[in-house]
């Protein structure tokens, strides 16, 4: 009986200790979790908040990468137009000029002729009137028929270099339209030519 009651004792005394040390290890490892789960949420909050940085610099490059390729292609089209819209006037203020009481085209009016006919084949849906105009000497009805003779030089000179004569139209203005008022040799060369108008 006395043995009984010693191995009761000895179990009621060993027994609460194995548990308090048991206890005691189960919160010790928690409490390990608990900083570590608190270290890893700090370290993943970090590297999120750098993911989040480095997201935001991307965006930024990529729009400042877009603004600059806006800018190139908005710079290219402004190039583009101002090109379009020389060619355009330089075809408009490109006149033919004939010599005194002729329609006989010279050679500079030739290749005048050419770079016109290069043009109206690149932009295909124009349509041109050439006006035929004169100097001041001469009458009235003579000068109307040499400006039609004039223009009509001129546009078969095109038709014959590939351009659709249902794209261009004759018109004779005689002495009519000067480009110079003058009364001499200068002013009447000037006067002397084929003028081409985008319909």
């Amino acid at each position: 009986m006395r043995k009984t009651f010693w191995i009761h004792l000895a179990l009621l005394l060993v027994i609460p200790g194995l548990l308090f040390t048991v206890s005691c290890a189960k919160k010790t490892v928690q409490a390990d979790t608990d900083s570590s789960v608190k270290e890893m949420s700090q370290d993943e909050m970090a590297a999120q908040e750098a993911a989040a940085q480095a997201k935001a610099r991307a965006e930024q490059e990529e729009l400042a990468r877009q603004r600059a390729q806006e800018a190139e292609r908005a710079a290219k089209e402004e190039a583009m137009k101002r090109e379009v819209m020389a060619a355009r006037n330089a075809f408009l203020n490109d006149n033919v000029y004939f010599e005194f009481d002729s329609d006989v085209l010279l050679p500079v009016a030739e290749q005048v002729l050419q770079r016109k006919a290069a043009w109206l084949k690149v932009n295909s849906g124009v349509t041109v009137a050439i006006g035929g105009h004169c100097d001041e000497r001469g009458t009235n009805e003579y000068n109307l028929a040499l400006g039609e003779r004039r223009a009509q030089s001129a546009k078969t000179y095109l038709v014959d270099l590939g351009v659709s004569s249902i794209r261009l139209s004759t018109i004779s203005y005689g002495e009519e339209r000067p480009l110079d008022s003058g009364h001499n040799e200068e002013a009447w060369a000037k006067n002397r030519r084929a003028q081409f108008v985008i319909e």
